[in-house]
């Protein structure tokens, strides 16, 4: 467990929250298979949104990459409630998206957030397919939200 993803978080300061409850009908995370499947997460801690509106406008790309990064703590406590984070073989996709001002276009270094630690705390494991996409709105005027798919085994 030493070198497990449990101590790689401590190593960098942070520790798994609790699981975020759903705002609308559905659950955190799902297994089907050898994979489990992460409802889109917000940057919210101890139930607060941490930060709302739309990035490039209110929201620098700073704070956002920040917010981002949240999310994927968000969506790894919701796998290790499920599974356990130990058993975790592969991040296979991350989906972020970002509330974009007009004319934004940075969500590929805002979602950076989210894949730079997932990278950090699983290594080569952590490598992943992704997608950044810019959206009007989030929910609860969020500025960004992550969801995941990662292998099990």
């Amino acid at each position: 467990m030493s070198n497990g993803p449990h101590a790689k978080l401590a190593e960098l300061g942070l520790a798994l929250p609790d699981v975020v409850p759903p705002v609308a009908s559905y659950v955190p995370a799902v297994q089907s298979g050898q994979h489990v499947y992460v409802s889109g997460q917000l940057p919210v801690v101890e139930g607060k949104l941490l930060a709302t509106g739309q990035v490039g406008a209110g929201v620098s790309p700073e704070q956002a990459k920040d917010l981002a990064e949240r999310c994927a703590l968000n969506a790894l406590a919701a796998v290790d409630s499920l599974v356990g984070l130990e058993n975790i073989v592969k991040i296979v996709k991350l989906t972020g998206f970002v509330a974009s001002a007009p004319g934004f276009h940075g969500q590929p270094a805002v979602i950076n957030g989210a894949s730079d630690l997932l990278g950090a705390v699983f290594g080569e494991a952590g490598r992943h397919a992704r997608s950044a996409v810019g959206v009007a709105e989030l929910p609860l005027d969020s500025p960004v939200e992550v969801e995941l798919i990662v292998e099990v085994g």
